[in-house]
């Protein structure tokens, strides 16, 4: 492909090589694989389940060893909340209450989320604050409901559908009602402390960086004080050069009316950049609506410490043995005490011939294995339909590792693969501790360790004309694809995520006594 002096121009100004593009438009040829499950990770087998005695001790191993080292919570936050009121929107579209009754409008359309809504109306965070605004008087339910609805999305008024959702309203109690946002500072407060400071880093769109900066000066000394806690706040954005370039249907570059590249950003796996400039010794990593209200925050808080001790623990007898094949002659005898180490302990899987390979290239293989960063993931146990969660997979080298799957990542036409996927037991609540340093205390390049091939290939459209986006291999999957992995049974009670306005209502977002 010949690149005009306008394509150079702009792939400057973005930050982007044309070697990146070229390798981008291949893979548009090549398309992305299917991966290829061994089989699912369950306990025992993948994933592994403390006893209660256990947990005790990894914590208190957390508690001490934290005292000496840089915690950061590390929180991807850019996402807004148009998908969560989804819902309402169509509502607003679809009833008229001065033609229809709110209830002829439920039984003609069957909207169970409507109803829910409706239902629930008095348990919602903003409720309070709407009813201020709209009052009581209305000549029917129907029209009480459409106005409640429009005060929330209309842009005249809340705007709420185009907020970032970590500044929604989400925790209604006696003295304040909290956004997700603030509910991570109070988390953090509990195991992402070192020496009476909480740092915390979340990456959001930069046209809301101001309404983060006012959210952060309105709680953050209540909370400070509350939680006995100062908070160190930053914040990044997802960098233009990890766009990708989209394609029309012959896979050809697609270009805009003006002949430049279209452009779109590649989804959360581009967050691994900015993940790469953190330099924390163990980084946590949790969605932004992930929370829950302050009565349920010790069982998440224990959970944390539970997985980041497990990671601390292991990264110590990874130090150990990594500068022990540095700096020592390494007999047989250790070297197969590493191995077992790196197989028991880090998932790690070798090929049969390793056996039979000479001294210095086995323990080549073990420096190659241990250097890497380390990540501990939560697992929640699946108690309704098997989705994407932790598995075995196979490359196409036969290298078989432990990974965290999406189910678009799955051939589930091939009755083998679907079959491996009905039989997972777990499922990823994306819940991650990570240690990114080596034993010297470098930080790695964690770019250094993206399987690429991992990626998505989704269809959108631009104007109305079809085109094939790319996206980078998701944050806690492909562009984690080549860490060692460790998966950790957490409670079901960690998993609280806000993904339609009615999630709101559950109990994990009613704070008790209000």
């Amino acid at each position: 492909m010949n690149f005009s002096e306008q394509d150079i121009e702009q792939l400057s100004k973005k930050g982007i090589s044309k070697e990146k593009v070229l390798a981008q438009l291949e893979t548009f040829k090549e398309g992305i694989q299917y991966v290829d499950l061994s089989k699912a990770a369950v306990i025992s087998d993948g994933i592994l389940k403390f006893s209660p005695p256990e947990e005790k001790e990894l914590v208190a191993y957390f508690e001490e060893q934290s005292k000496q080292i840089e915690l950061l919570k590390f929180v991807p936050a850019s996402g807004a909340a148009s998908r969560m009121f989804k819902a309402l929107f169509l509502f607003l579209e679809r009833y008229n209450p001065k033609k229809q009754s709110i209830d002829a409008y439920l039984e003609s359309t069957k909207d169970k989320a409507i109803e829910t809504f409706i239902n629930g109306l008095e348990h919602f965070p903003f409720y309070e604050n709407i009813r201020e605004k709209i009052g009581y008087n209305f000549k029917s339910v129907g029209e009480e409901i459409h106005a409640f609805v429009t005060e929330l999305l209309s842009t005249d008024k809340l705007n709420y559908g185009f907020f970032p959702k970590g500044l929604l309203p989400f925790h209604h109690y006696k003295d304040a009602t909290l956004t997700p946002f603030a509910e991570h500072l109070n988390e953090a407060a509990l195991y992402a402390k070192t020496k009476g400071v909480a740092k915390l880093h979340f990456t959001i769109s930069e046209q809301h960086q101001e309404l983060f900066t006012k959210a952060y000066e309105t709680v953050a000394e209540k909370i400070s004080e509350k939680t006995n806690t100062r908070f160190q706040v930053d914040y990044s954005f997802q960098k233009s050069s990890t766009d990708t370039i989209a394609v029309d249907l012959n896979n050809n570059p697609f270009r805009l009316p003006d002949g430049s590249f279209l452009f779109r950003p590649s989804g959360h796996g581009a967050l691994i950049e900015n993940l790469n400039d953190q330099d924390a010794a163990i980084i946590f990593i949790k969605n932004i609506d992930n929370v829950v209200v302050s009565n349920q925050l010790d069982t998440v808080a224990t959970s944390k410490k539970i997985i980041a001790g497990h990671l601390l623990k292991v990264q110590s007898k990874a130090f150990k043995y990594s500068e022990l094949l540095e700096n020592e002659a390494v007999s047989n005898e250790t070297i197969r005490e590493i191995k077992s180490f790196l197989m028991d302990d880090l998932n790690a899987r070798f090929q049969n011939g390793f056996i039979h390979l000479g001294n210095e290239e086995q323990i080549a293989i073990l420096k190659d294995k241990l250097n890497r960063p380390i990540r501990v993931c939560g697992m929640v146990k699946n108690e309704g339909e098997p989705g994407g969660g932790p598995f075995w997979i196979r490359d196409y080298q036969e290298n078989v590792s432990l990974q965290i799957i999406e189910t678009a990542q799955i051939n589930t036409s091939n009755k083998n693969q679907s079959k491996i996927l009905q039989n997972a037991t777990h499922f990823n609540p994306v819940d991650l501790v990570c240690g990114i340093k080596n034993y010297k205390g470098e930080k790695y390049n964690l770019l250094d360790y993206i399987n690429h091939k991992q990626g998505f290939i989704t269809e959108k459209t631009q104007d109305g004309k079809p085109l094939k986006a790319l996206e980078s291999p998701g944050l806690w999957n492909g562009a984690m694809a080549f860490w060692n992995t460790v998966f950790v049974e957490v409670p079901l009670a960690t998993f609280n995520p806000v993904k339609t306005v009615n999630d709101l209502l559950k109990d994990s977002h009613q704070p008790k006594n209000k």
